[in-house]
Protein backbone atom coordinates (compact mmCIF):
# COMPACT_ATOMS: atom_id res chain seq x y z
CA UNK A 1 0.00 0.00 0.00
CA UNK A 2 2.93 2.22 0.54
CA UNK A 3 4.50 1.87 -2.72
CA UNK A 4 1.09 2.41 -4.65
CA UNK A 5 0.14 5.52 -2.35
CA UNK A 6 3.71 7.11 -2.69
CA UNK A 7 4.11 6.08 -6.91
CA UNK A 8 0.54 6.42 -7.95
CA UNK A 9 -0.25 10.31 -7.66
CA UNK A 10 3.35 10.97 -9.03
CA UNK A 11 3.16 8.75 -11.79
CA UNK A 12 -0.85 9.41 -12.28
CA UNK A 13 0.18 12.99 -12.73
CA UNK A 14 2.87 12.55 -15.71
CA UNK A 15 0.13 10.09 -17.42
CA UNK A 16 -2.26 13.51 -16.97
CA UNK A 17 0.53 15.39 -18.38
CA UNK A 18 0.75 12.76 -21.68
CA UNK A 19 -2.50 12.13 -22.00
CA UNK A 20 -3.44 16.37 -22.28
CA UNK A 21 -0.72 16.56 -24.38
CA UNK A 22 -1.70 14.03 -26.73
CA UNK A 23 -5.53 14.30 -26.95
CA UNK A 24 -4.90 18.18 -27.82
CA UNK A 25 -6.54 19.21 -24.40
CA UNK A 26 -4.19 21.71 -24.22
CA UNK A 27 -1.50 22.89 -26.69
CA UNK A 28 2.66 21.85 -26.99
CA UNK A 29 2.77 25.40 -26.06
CA UNK A 30 1.14 25.55 -22.82
CA UNK A 31 2.90 23.20 -21.11
CA UNK A 32 5.89 23.94 -22.19
CA UNK A 33 5.39 27.72 -20.55
CA UNK A 34 3.57 26.18 -17.50
CA UNK A 35 7.40 24.54 -16.72
CA UNK A 36 9.07 27.79 -17.54
CA UNK A 37 6.69 29.35 -15.13
CA UNK A 38 7.71 25.57 -13.10
CA UNK A 39 11.28 26.20 -13.33
CA UNK A 40 11.62 30.16 -12.99
CA UNK A 41 9.16 30.44 -10.34
CA UNK A 42 7.78 27.19 -8.76
CA UNK A 43 10.82 25.49 -7.98
CA UNK A 44 12.82 28.19 -6.55
CA UNK A 45 10.17 29.22 -4.41
CA UNK A 46 10.12 26.24 -3.01
CA UNK A 47 13.91 25.30 -2.59
CA UNK A 48 13.68 29.31 -1.12
CA UNK A 49 10.91 28.70 1.27
CA UNK A 50 12.63 25.48 2.69
CA UNK A 51 15.97 26.37 3.50
CA UNK A 52 14.99 29.95 5.44
CA UNK A 53 13.46 27.53 7.35
CA UNK A 54 15.56 24.31 7.98
CA UNK A 55 18.85 25.99 7.48
CA UNK A 56 19.94 25.70 10.50
CA UNK A 57 19.82 22.21 10.63
CA UNK A 58 21.85 21.32 7.68
CA UNK A 59 24.28 19.65 9.18
CA UNK A 60 22.24 16.48 9.70
CA UNK A 61 22.35 15.82 5.66
CA UNK A 62 26.29 16.29 5.40
CA UNK A 63 26.45 11.80 5.27
CA UNK A 64 22.86 12.05 3.54
CA UNK A 65 24.52 14.82 0.83
CA UNK A 66 28.26 12.62 0.54
CA UNK A 67 26.35 9.51 -0.27
CA UNK A 68 24.56 11.20 -2.96
CA UNK A 69 27.70 12.93 -4.76
CA UNK A 70 29.47 9.66 -4.38
CA UNK A 71 26.50 7.77 -5.80
CA UNK A 72 26.52 10.04 -8.70
CA UNK A 73 30.30 10.05 -9.21
CA UNK A 74 30.22 6.31 -9.71
CA UNK A 75 27.27 6.53 -11.85
CA UNK A 76 29.02 9.02 -14.35
CA UNK A 77 32.11 6.53 -14.23
CA UNK A 78 29.38 3.32 -14.82
CA UNK A 79 27.81 5.40 -17.37
CA UNK A 80 31.23 6.17 -19.30
CA UNK A 81 31.87 2.26 -19.43
CA UNK A 82 28.32 1.15 -20.84
CA UNK A 83 28.35 4.02 -23.66
CA UNK A 84 31.67 2.45 -24.80
CA UNK A 85 30.58 -1.50 -24.47
CA UNK A 86 27.70 0.25 -26.74
CA UNK A 87 30.16 1.60 -29.24
CA UNK A 88 28.34 4.80 -28.62
CA UNK A 89 29.82 7.73 -31.17
CA UNK A 90 32.12 9.94 -29.44
CA UNK A 91 30.47 12.70 -30.10
CA UNK A 92 27.31 11.53 -27.90
CA UNK A 93 29.03 9.91 -25.23
CA UNK A 94 28.61 13.07 -23.32
CA UNK A 95 24.66 13.24 -23.97
CA UNK A 96 24.43 9.64 -23.13
CA UNK A 97 26.40 10.28 -19.86
CA UNK A 98 24.20 13.20 -19.17
CA UNK A 99 20.77 11.19 -19.61
CA UNK A 100 22.34 7.83 -17.15
CA UNK A 101 23.05 10.33 -14.27
CA UNK A 102 21.47 13.77 -14.36
CA UNK A 103 17.99 12.67 -12.61
CA UNK A 104 14.67 14.57 -12.54
CA UNK A 105 14.82 15.12 -8.58
CA UNK A 106 12.87 18.53 -8.09
CA UNK A 107 9.70 17.20 -10.26
CA UNK A 108 9.78 13.18 -9.50
CA UNK A 109 11.98 12.67 -6.45
CA UNK A 110 10.75 15.03 -4.26
CA UNK A 111 7.15 14.42 -4.97
CA UNK A 112 7.79 10.79 -4.22
CA UNK A 113 8.97 11.70 -0.89
CA UNK A 114 6.21 14.08 0.21
CA UNK A 115 3.89 11.11 -0.15
CA UNK A 116 5.69 8.94 2.32
CA UNK A 117 5.33 9.58 6.14
CA UNK A 118 7.58 12.32 6.82
CA UNK A 119 9.81 11.12 9.81
CA UNK A 120 12.59 12.67 11.71
CA UNK A 121 16.47 11.49 10.27
CA UNK A 122 19.20 12.70 11.81
CA UNK A 123 19.90 15.61 13.59
CA UNK A 124 16.45 16.30 13.94
CA UNK A 125 14.82 17.60 10.11
CA UNK A 126 12.27 15.96 8.85
CA UNK A 127 12.80 13.30 5.53
CA UNK A 128 10.95 16.42 3.21
CA UNK A 129 13.86 19.06 5.04
CA UNK A 130 16.60 16.44 4.15
CA UNK A 131 15.45 15.44 0.91
CA UNK A 132 15.15 19.29 0.15
CA UNK A 133 18.28 20.83 1.58
CA UNK A 134 20.08 17.41 -0.11
CA UNK A 135 18.25 18.49 -3.32
CA UNK A 136 19.34 22.00 -3.66
CA UNK A 137 23.39 21.55 -4.09
CA UNK A 138 23.00 18.75 -6.06
CA UNK A 139 20.80 21.14 -9.08
CA UNK A 140 23.79 22.49 -9.00
CA UNK A 141 26.31 19.88 -9.59
CA UNK A 142 24.12 18.30 -12.07
CA UNK A 143 24.05 21.60 -14.05
CA UNK A 144 27.56 21.73 -13.93
CA UNK A 145 28.71 18.02 -14.53
CA UNK A 146 26.41 18.20 -17.20
CA UNK A 147 27.44 20.88 -19.10
CA UNK A 148 31.14 19.88 -18.32
CA UNK A 149 30.04 15.99 -19.93
CA UNK A 150 28.66 17.35 -22.80
CA UNK A 151 31.45 19.90 -24.20
CA UNK A 152 34.09 17.16 -23.35
CA UNK A 153 32.62 14.67 -25.53
CA UNK A 154 32.25 17.39 -28.39
CA UNK A 155 36.63 18.15 -27.69
CA UNK A 156 35.55 21.67 -26.26
CA UNK A 157 37.82 20.82 -22.81
CA UNK A 158 39.60 23.58 -21.31
CA UNK A 159 38.63 27.62 -21.12
CA UNK A 160 35.90 27.19 -24.08
CA UNK A 161 33.97 25.72 -21.36
CA UNK A 162 33.88 28.37 -19.23
CA UNK A 163 31.89 30.51 -21.41
CA UNK A 164 28.58 28.18 -21.29
CA UNK A 165 29.43 26.60 -17.85
CA UNK A 166 29.20 30.04 -16.46
CA UNK A 167 25.98 31.04 -18.32
CA UNK A 168 24.49 27.82 -17.31
CA UNK A 169 25.13 28.81 -13.65
CA UNK A 170 24.13 32.72 -13.78
CA UNK A 171 20.76 31.94 -15.10
CA UNK A 172 19.99 28.99 -13.23
CA UNK A 173 16.85 29.45 -11.61
CA UNK A 174 16.95 27.28 -8.61
CA UNK A 175 20.64 28.16 -7.88
CA UNK A 176 19.15 31.79 -7.81
CA UNK A 177 16.85 30.47 -5.19
CA UNK A 178 18.86 28.50 -3.50
CA UNK A 179 21.62 30.85 -2.59
CA UNK A 180 18.54 33.63 -1.37
CA UNK A 181 17.38 30.68 0.97
CA UNK A 182 21.16 30.26 2.27
CA UNK A 183 21.37 34.21 2.69
CA UNK A 184 18.31 34.69 4.23
CA UNK A 185 18.50 32.00 6.93
CA UNK A 186 21.97 32.67 7.65
CA UNK A 187 21.07 36.06 8.74
CA UNK A 188 18.36 34.60 10.97
CA UNK A 189 15.89 37.06 10.43
CA UNK A 190 12.49 35.54 10.21
CA UNK A 191 10.51 36.28 7.05
CA UNK A 192 7.37 38.60 7.15
CA UNK A 193 4.12 36.38 6.79
CA UNK A 194 2.85 37.33 4.17
CA UNK A 195 6.03 36.61 2.18
CA UNK A 196 6.73 33.30 3.76
CA UNK A 197 3.47 31.87 2.52
CA UNK A 198 3.61 33.53 -0.69
CA UNK A 199 6.50 31.50 -1.14
CA UNK A 200 5.43 28.43 0.18
CA UNK A 201 1.74 28.80 -2.10
CA UNK A 202 4.15 29.84 -5.17
CA UNK A 203 6.89 26.30 -4.30
CA UNK A 204 3.54 24.31 -4.07
CA UNK A 205 2.40 24.47 -6.98
CA UNK A 206 5.76 23.27 -8.47
CA UNK A 207 5.70 19.61 -7.99
CA UNK A 208 2.38 19.12 -9.32
CA UNK A 209 2.83 21.54 -12.28
CA UNK A 210 5.82 20.00 -12.88
CA UNK A 211 4.76 16.46 -13.29
CA UNK A 212 2.33 17.34 -15.65
CA UNK A 213 4.96 18.83 -17.86
CA UNK A 214 7.28 15.49 -17.65
CA UNK A 215 4.43 14.08 -19.07
CA UNK A 216 4.11 16.45 -21.98
CA UNK A 217 7.61 16.49 -22.72
CA UNK A 218 7.25 12.00 -23.41
CA UNK A 219 4.65 12.60 -26.27
CA UNK A 220 6.83 15.62 -27.94
CA UNK A 221 9.90 13.64 -27.74
CA UNK A 222 12.03 12.08 -30.34
CA UNK A 223 12.83 8.01 -29.22
CA UNK A 224 13.12 7.03 -33.06
CA UNK A 225 13.79 3.33 -34.33
CA UNK A 226 17.64 3.32 -32.88
CA UNK A 227 16.78 2.37 -29.26
CA UNK A 228 19.30 0.51 -27.76
CA UNK A 229 21.46 3.41 -26.52
CA UNK A 230 18.99 5.64 -25.15
CA UNK A 231 17.48 2.32 -23.06
CA UNK A 232 20.96 1.86 -21.64
CA UNK A 233 21.21 4.96 -20.33
CA UNK A 234 18.38 4.69 -18.82
CA UNK A 235 18.61 1.19 -17.03
CA UNK A 236 21.84 2.86 -15.56
CA UNK A 237 20.29 5.90 -14.58
CA UNK A 238 17.11 3.99 -12.95
CA UNK A 239 19.10 0.52 -11.57
CA UNK A 240 22.91 1.26 -11.14
CA UNK A 241 22.53 5.07 -9.72
CA UNK A 242 20.10 3.80 -6.56
CA UNK A 243 22.30 0.67 -6.46
CA UNK A 244 25.12 3.00 -6.30
CA UNK A 245 23.85 5.20 -3.84
CA UNK A 246 22.79 2.23 -1.50
CA UNK A 247 26.67 1.03 -1.82
CA UNK A 248 28.01 4.83 -0.73
CA UNK A 249 25.23 4.98 1.94
CA UNK A 250 26.59 1.37 3.55
CA UNK A 251 29.99 2.36 3.24
CA UNK A 252 29.52 5.81 5.16
CA UNK A 253 27.30 4.27 7.57
CA UNK A 254 23.94 6.19 6.51
CA UNK A 255 20.81 5.40 8.94
CA UNK A 256 18.27 3.36 6.88
CA UNK A 257 15.76 6.16 6.16
CA UNK A 258 18.82 8.64 4.76
CA UNK A 259 20.02 5.53 2.71
CA UNK A 260 15.99 5.25 1.45
CA UNK A 261 15.82 8.71 0.37
CA UNK A 262 19.04 9.06 -1.32
CA UNK A 263 18.14 5.59 -3.41
CA UNK A 264 14.67 7.09 -4.17
CA UNK A 265 16.48 10.44 -5.86
CA UNK A 266 19.21 8.17 -7.46
CA UNK A 267 16.41 6.26 -9.06
CA UNK A 268 14.46 9.20 -10.67
CA UNK A 269 13.96 8.94 -14.45
CA UNK A 270 16.66 11.55 -16.54
CA UNK A 271 15.92 15.35 -16.21
CA UNK A 272 13.61 16.45 -18.57
CA UNK A 273 15.92 19.83 -18.97
CA UNK A 274 18.85 17.31 -19.51
CA UNK A 275 17.40 17.46 -23.41
CA UNK A 276 17.25 21.48 -23.71
CA UNK A 277 21.03 21.33 -22.81
CA UNK A 278 21.81 18.35 -24.91
CA UNK A 279 20.28 20.59 -27.98
CA UNK A 280 22.09 24.02 -26.73
CA UNK A 281 25.29 22.81 -26.61
CA UNK A 282 24.98 20.38 -29.70
CA UNK A 283 24.35 16.29 -28.00
CA UNK A 284 22.89 14.47 -29.60
CA UNK A 285 18.71 14.68 -29.50
CA UNK A 286 18.21 10.84 -30.38
CA UNK A 287 19.59 9.67 -26.84
CA UNK A 288 18.52 12.68 -24.96
CA UNK A 289 15.03 12.24 -25.71
CA UNK A 290 14.88 8.61 -25.81
CA UNK A 291 16.91 8.27 -22.06
CA UNK A 292 13.94 10.55 -20.78
CA UNK A 293 11.11 8.52 -22.00
CA UNK A 294 12.41 5.03 -21.73
CA UNK A 295 13.76 5.88 -18.46
CA UNK A 296 10.41 7.32 -16.87
CA UNK A 297 9.26 3.60 -17.72
CA UNK A 298 12.15 2.12 -15.98
CA UNK A 299 12.13 4.36 -12.72
CA UNK A 300 8.25 3.10 -12.08
CA UNK A 301 10.27 -0.68 -11.60
CA UNK A 302 13.29 1.02 -9.51
CA UNK A 303 11.43 3.22 -7.45
CA UNK A 304 8.64 0.58 -6.78
CA UNK A 305 11.25 -1.84 -5.48
CA UNK A 306 13.13 1.05 -3.43
CA UNK A 307 10.25 2.30 -1.97
CA UNK A 308 8.71 -1.31 -0.82
CA UNK A 309 11.68 -2.79 -0.06
CA UNK A 310 14.05 -0.47 1.72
Amino acid sequence: MLVLNALAPVFLLIALGAWMQWSGFVSERFLREANRVTYYLGLPALLFSQLTASLHQAGGTKLMFTAMLTGTALTIAVAYGVAWWQRVPAAAVGTYVQGAFRGNLAFVGLPIIYGLPDTPVAGGLSARAAAIITVAPMLVIYNTAGVIVLLVSQHQFGLRMLGPLAKQLVTNPPLIGTLAGIAVALTGWPLPVVVEKSFAALGDMALPLGLLGVGGALVTANLGAAWRQPLGAALVKTFAGPALGWSAGRVLGLGAIETKLVMILMATPSATVSYTVALELKGDERIASGAIVLSVVASLVALAVVVGAF
